[in-house]
């Protein structure tokens, strides 16, 4: 039986808890996108709330570094009123020569986000808008600001990807192209995507790797159906939680240890540093006799590439620039 199997044994209530989001659904979701072609005005379905866009909007207040540069990426640096609840710098691809003002460092108030006049808060979590956050959707729409959360970030059962796959992030893509009528940069955005995805040639050793976000009692890490697997199986790492139904899960050390990961992926943030990781696991004596951690065989990823959305791809593209000049056999 693969090590991995194991780690099914584990409860996933915690994991779903944390992670804000609902258990995947198996059914088919409602496509993000809208059903005309183009044109205004249009309704989409986001994570369950219906959507209308009368035109295209001009003032965003946009929450996380997905949505973030999601609007960076396509251009729209000019549209962006403020930003929020930023993971970390900005790509490199696209950063702005000014930064966006920032209106908070975490989830602004509701009061601070209407003093900015939005005609659209854009959120990368759903639990972004909330009346204790920048204000809970129902209240914004009434008062004529439109809200979008990343589709991949739905908690939904029926919304939420189970699990994510590319087109879904491409999809978001497009969306947005629609939502600020820049369809032609949209399209340009997924081609490029595509295109250096086909050009990853995953690892052939078929070596096992824990995705690690946070977490010192119990790991926080990335489990079967979100982001990190996606990233993995493009760059042919095999997720020793691939089978935790669950796009993030929080583990024990002994099914970790049970695991016996040959890579450790390291989510590098602000308020953990990947540094301060290796410091713990290799002081740790349960974590230091850990294949990964006595062969000191990490990958690092910034904070905003490990969450889904336009840095998928350069998450793939940094694991892979780091796995070959790993030298670790399985």
């Amino acid at each position: 039986m693969p090590r991995r199997i194991r780690l099914l044994m584990l409860p996933v209530l915690a994991a779903v808890l944390l992670a804000g989001c609902a258990a995947p659904s198996a059914g088919a979701r409602p496509d993000p996108q809208p059903d005309a072609a183009a044109g205004f005005p249009f309704t989409v379905d986001n994570c369950g709330t219906p959507v209308t866009f009368e035109q295209p909007p001009e003032e965003v207040v946009a929450i996380k570094s997905t949505s973030i540069e999601m609007l960076l990426a396509l251009g729209l640096e000019d549209r962006i009123s403020g930003v929020a609840f930023p993971d970390g710098p900005y790509a490199a691809g696209w950063a702005p020569e000014t930064e966006p003002p920032l209106i908070s460092e975490r989830v602004p108030g509701q009061e601070a986000v209407l003093a900015l006049e939005p005609d659209l808060v854009y959120a990368g979590w759903e639990s972004n808008l909330t009346s204790d956050g920048a204000g809970d959707r129902g209240t914004l729409h009434r008062l004529g600001i439109n809200t979008l959360v990343s589709p991949a970030a739905c908690q939904g059962a029926d919304y939420q990807p189970a699990p994510l796959v590319w087109e879904d992030i491409w999809a978001e893509i497009s969306l947005m192209g629609r939502v600020f009528d820049v369809p032609d940069a949209a399209d340009t955005l997924v081609a490029g995507q595509q295109q250096r995805l086909a050009a990853v040639a995953p690892d052939s050793r078929g070596l096992t790797a824990l995705w690690y976000s946070s977490g010192n009692d119990s790991p926080y890490v990335g489990a079967g159906s979100g982001n990190p697997q996606l990233v993995m199986d493009a760059v042919g790492l095999e997720n020793v939680a691939a089978d935790v139904p669950t796009p993030w899960a929080s583990l024990s050390w002994e099914a970790v240890a049970d695991a016996d990961p040959e890579v450790i992926v390291l989510i590098d943030a602000a308020w953990t540093p990947a540094d301060k990781k290796i410091a713990e696991l290799e002081g740790n004596p349960a974590t230091a006799a850990l294949t990964a951690v006595r062969n000191r065989q990490y990958l690092i990823l910034p904070f905003p590439a490990g969450e889904a959305g336009v840095r998928s791809l350069e998450a793939v593209e940094t694991l892979q620039e780091q796995l070959a000049h790993l030298d670790v056999a399985p």
